[in-house]
């Protein structure tokens, strides 16, 4: 559920009209419902609840890290998983405790390593045994020991997009399962590292929970054998990767069934578990509001709806051929179909193709829906365009929360050299 519904034919962001914050703010602008943020993370938390132990849970903050999300989520409790030392510092600025951050990516630097060590973040999840050398002799340097857990490649196929799956032989992240064991023990031994777990994500927008189980289930066998071996392991991080309906109509596995699956497979495991969910927590809680330009007719094809929201403010369509629901703000109850594109000078700036909306004209408001996770966080300045604002709402309230950077503020941060002068 979510906070963006008709009142008396106006699309609402809980009590403000979407035409108010338009008006106020300017399109292509994204909205925010804190309500539905608040809500989203009480649902995954109690969906946890028949765990034996309090699990720790970290907002995946590529997936939106806004600095108003973050605080937001830290004031319910959420960790932070940051994949540069870049998300580090705003979950930190953010307010988000140094302990309840986990320092996960495949390409941490040594002055990222080293920056993460001295906030004393809570974990590193190690992506190679290289990695692991590196941090333990920068922690040794320093006089510290590296809290870490090992992620493990289990070689599953998510059954998600190709770019967003992570855990098969074949992806860059992790550890081959069936080498895992005697690299975690080799890195148990270095004075710099505290070895205390086990890390698996095997990727984004999974719409069954099998691959999810076959994941832990591998993860559980190799939890034995290191205890077998005898190294410690009381920390198990399960990762991310819940799906969340981007079509009307669409059923994915809730939070709740997700939790009964895992307190079922991880029973006996004796540890506490990690979970690190982002677009589950912020997809339906975002939707980018845009205007339409005009509409372009063509004899032989469906009309050109042209929006001033464009692929350098919402990538995914272009990059993953995603679907994001298009509504009016005001429907008037007629229905077209449609081509809708932005002014993007590429044909890959096209959100939809052939697609039954509603019926929208020059100067109409509309919204591309599910927009809250990998939405402004994947904006660029492509075609000189500047960067997206985003604004948050709470119930009669808004703010804006990252303004709108101008065209202008880019090229002033630019400088022709002296050279070319000459």
């Amino acid at each position: 559920m979510d906070h963006f519904q008709l009142r008396n034919g106006e699309l609402f962001a809980e009590d403000v009209p979407l035409a108010r914050i338009a008006d106020e703010v300017g399109t292509p602008v994204y909205v925010y419902s804190r309500a539905t943020f608040e809500r989203h993370a009480r649902v995954f938390r109690e969906g946890l609840a028949g765990l034996d132990r309090k699990p720790h849970i970290a907002f995946a903050v590529k997936s939106n890290p806004n600095l108003a999300v973050l605080s937001l989520l830290g004031r319910e409790g959420y960790g932070a998983d940051v994949v540069s030392g870049g998300e580090m510092a705003r979950a930190i600025a953010a307010g988000i405790p140094a302990a309840d951050i986990v320092f996960s990516g495949v390409g941490k630097t040594a002055r990222e390593l080293a920056a993460g060590l001295d906030e004393r973040i809570g974990q590193f999840n190690i992506e190679s045994e290289e990695e692991g050398v590196e941090l333990a002799q920068i922690a040794a340097e320093m006089g510290l020991k590296a809290p870490c857990a090992l992620r493990v490649n289990p070689d599953i196929d998510a059954g998600t997009h190709e770019k967003i799956s992570t855990g098969k032989k074949d992806n860059k992240f992790g550890v081959p399962i069936d080498r895992a064991g005697e690299i975690y023990a080799r890195l148990a031994a270095l004075p710099g590292l505290d070895m205390r777990g086990l890390a698996v994500h095997i990727g984004s927008q999974l719409s069954e929970l099998a691959p999810l189980e076959a994941a832990f289930l591998r993860l559980g066998e190799l939890l034995g054998d290191i205890r077998a071996g005898g190294d410690s392991v009381t920390h198990m991080d399960l990762g991310g990767g819940l799906g969340v309906p981007y079509k009307k109509g669409e059923v994915f596995p809730s939070p709740a069934d997700y939790g009964a699956m895992v307190a079922r497979v991880t029973r006996g495991w004796d540890a506490t578990l990690m979970f690190e969910p982002g677009r589950v927590i912020a997809g339906n809680a975002g939707v980018l509001l845009t205007r339409v330009i005009r509409v372009k007719r063509n004899a032989n094809r469906d009309p050109f709806v042209i929006v001033d929201a464009a692929m350098n403010d919402l990538a995914r369509p272009s990059l993953y051929g995603a679907w994001h629901d298009f509504d009016a703000v005001r429907p008037n109850g007629a229905r077209m179909v449609a081509n809708i594109v932005g002014p993007i000078c590429e044909t890959g700036d096209t959100f939809a193709t052939g697609r039954e909306i509603d019926a929208v004209g020059p100067g109409d408001l509309a919204v591309f829906r599910t927009a809250g996770a990998y939405g402004a966080t994947m904006a660029s300045s492509y075609n000189s365009r500047g960067f997206v604002a985003e604004v948050m709402v709470d119930g009669e309230e808004f703010a804006v929360v990252a303004d709108r950077i101008l065209p202008e503020a880019i090229t002033a941060a630019e400088r022709v050299p002296d050279f070319l002068k000459r």
